[in-house]
């Protein structure tokens, strides 16, 4: 809904809108939508890994490895911390899961001996390759009624919300 139709509405119901009001109501719905997708993404994403075993946060990390830049050297941890934009702490757990399963194994840094790689094992590389049915069919019934151009754009709006976040 429009701003101008929301202060008209408010102006017609006898109610005081002013403009800020109106644009805190469409930022907090804005938010609260994102809330509620994050949320849904998970609880349904998780339906479409759950023959692996997989939860989303799993799926992230190993897709985050699967990358073909990557795939064959790995990540540092401080790497997938940046590009997956989560805690160490949490990150730790997963990727103690995931190495317990034989997903993933660390090795050492070939240029700096302190830090360690991480990488998908081979097992995490066939497990990535089954996924690959589940999770396309997951992506094609969650953005069913969104066309390439939306997808597009919606991409390209969450990559803008996502940079004024990390400037917050």
């Amino acid at each position: 809904m429009n701003r101008e139709l929301l202060i008209e509405r408010g102006a017609v119901l006898g109610l005081p809108v002013e403009k800020s009001d109106v644009e805190f109501e469409v930022a907090n719905r804005v938010f609260f939508r994102l809330y509620q997708a994050s949320n849904l993404m998970h609880k349904q994403g998780t339906r479409y890994v759950d023959l692996f075993g997989a939860t989303t946060q799993q799926w992230a990390v190993l897709g985050a490895l699967a990358r073909p830049l990557i795939r064959e050297g790995g990540m540092t941890v401080k790497d997938l911390i940046e590009f997956l934009d989560v805690s160490r702490q949490s990150l730790t757990a997963v990727l103690d899961r995931l190495e317990r399963r034989g997903w993933v194994e660390r090795a050492k840094d070939k240029d700096d001996g302190r830090s360690r790689r991480i990488r998908l094992s081979p097992e995490g590389k066939t497990i990535w390759a089954r996924m690959q049915e589940p999770i396309g069919a997951f992506y094609s019934a969650a953005l069913d009624t969104f066309s390439h151009d939306d997808q597009v754009a919606l991409y390209r709006l969450l990559d803008r919300l996502k940079n004024s976040l990390t400037k917050v």
